[in-house]
C-alpha cells in the first residue's frame, strides 16, 4: 500500500507540485487581499477623521469671504444708489 502510494506520487510528482503551488497562490492572494482591505479600512478612518476638520476649516473660510464679499457688495451697491440720485437730481426737478 505505501509502495504504491510512493509510485502514484512519484508518477505524479508535477500534479502534486502543481496542486500545492495553486494552494500557496490562494493562500498568499487571500492574505494580500486581507491585507489590502486592513489598509483601506484605516485609509479610510484616517479621511474621514482628518477630513472632518478640513472641511469645517475649509468651510469656514468660505464663510469669511463671502461676508467679506457681501460688505463689498452692500458698499457698491450704496455708492451706485449715490451716484444715481446725483445724474437723476435734474430730472427729479419741477418742470416750470
Amino acid at each position: 500500500m505505501v509502495e504504491q502510494v510512493k509510485g502514484w506520487f512519484k508518477e505524479n510528482s508535477t500534479l502534486v507540485y502543481f496542486l500545492i503551488a495553486q494552494v500557496a497562490a490562494l493562500g498568499v492572494g487571500g492574505a494580500s487581499f486581507f491585507a489590502y482591505m486592513v489598509k483601506l479600512e484605516t485609509r479610510t478612518t484616517i479621511l474621514e477623521t482628518r477630513g472632518a476638520e478640513y472641511t469645517v476649516a475649509r468651510l469656514n473660510k468660505m464663510d469669511e469671504r463671502l461676508t467679506i464679499l457681501e460688505q463689498n457688495s452692500n458698499k457698491n451697491t450704496a455708492s451706485i444708489d449715490k451716484i444715481i440720485d446725483v445724474l437723476t437730481r435734474e430730472l427729479r426737478k419741477p418742470v416750470p
